[in-house]
């Protein structure tokens, strides 16, 4: 029954509770932006990053088995593990290290560039057709990138920041098209085994920059890790492998592309960031790619002559 809700790509309406997890992972995931920050000013990036995702690992395997949820194995186990690797391991150990040279509002924006490049990686593995639409959309976002890093590579912050945060970029775009090309299990258990791959590729990186291994020194940063451990990493990646197996992949990923919604506010908010004019504008350029990529729906055009079959794949049994 659930199949029904399985939608042929993001120039259609997802079903009503595939965008509710749509909006609920938006909601969290801009506020991951400043808990990152919080928890970097008392813990090493790289070790931050494995402590949130080893502890949410061990939530996720403790709901696999008292929920009675079996593991993923084969093609299944291998998919989850490749996609941990990427988009916990990888993608965070560098977007970590971003959000601590660019800030957590700017390193959103950067983030919001992913569904471009999702696109470019589903259509070459064949996973997706190419539209002109979702370039459009994809390339708004590029344009809100280049507004709001264009400041940043004239100022004293260094290069490596953006380069980490476009590497980070990638991961995701990366990951986000493996899982979808191999067979589809429970988002627990598929999360489960893909958090404990990245906490370990994490502590394997800390381990060999030397980073310095310590508890939390403040309240603050215990309380964005629990946010970044419950909310930011059980809540938000039970909900993006459930749009992501009832969406595409290109469709899924404008889950980020709408994060600095959140981020910046909260950033601004919490952490007292400034918001540059140039953030604003390009934030806005964002949030019309989501829509022109991802939300808007395909409507008969007014020469209805031309088009008289409807977006909705018609019924074979009607003769239209």
């Amino acid at each position: 029954m659930a199949k029904r809700e399985i939608e042929t790509g993001p120039q259609g309406p997802a079903g009503p509770l595939t965008m509710a997890a749509f909006l609920g992972a938006v909601v969290i995931g801009g506020g991951n932006f400043p808990a990152v920050a919080l928890s970097n000013k008392d813990l090493e990036p790289l070790y931050g990053a494995t402590v949130r995702f080893a502890a949410a690992a061990v939530i996720m395997f403790a709901i696999t088995f008292l929920g009675g949820y079996r593991l993923p194995r084969g093609r299944a186990a291998t998919g989850a593990a490749i996609y941990g690797l990427l988009g916990f391991g990888l993608s965070y150990g560098l977007l970590y290290f971003a959000v601590d040279g660019l800030g957590a509002g700017t390193t959103s924006v950067i983030v919001a560039a992913v569904p471009l490049v999702t696109l470019a990686i589903a259509v070459l593995h064949g996973q997706e057709r190419f539209s002109t639409r979702r370039v459009v959309g994809g390339l708004l976002v590029i344009a809100g990138f280049a507004i709001i890093s264009a400041e940043k590579l004239g100022a004293a912050d260094r290069p490596i920041y953006l380069i980490a945060g476009a590497l980070g970029v990638l991961s995701i775009a990366a990951s986000s098209v493996v899982i979808k090309g191999y067979p589809q299990a429970h988002p627990v258990t598929s999360n489960a085994i893909g958090m404990a791959a990245g906490a370990i590729f994490l502590a394997a990186g800390s381990v060999v920059f030397g980073e310095h291994w310590s508890m939390p020194a403040s309240g603050r940063t215990w309380l964005a890790l629990i946010w970044l451990v419950g909310f930011g990493s059980v809540g938000l990646f039970i909900l993006f492998l459930y749009v992501i197996k009832n969406w595409t992949a290109s469709g899924t990923v404008y889950v980020v592309t709408l994060m600095p919604v959140v981020a910046i506010p909260f950033a601004a908010l919490i952490l007292d960031e400034k918001v540059r004019p140039s953030v604003v504008v390009g934030a806005s350029l964002v949030i019309a790619a989501v829509y022109v990529g991802a939300l808007r729906r395909e409507q008969p055009r007014r020469d209805a002559r031309l088009q008289e079959t409807p977006e909705p794949v018609p019924d074979p049994a009607s003769g239209t």
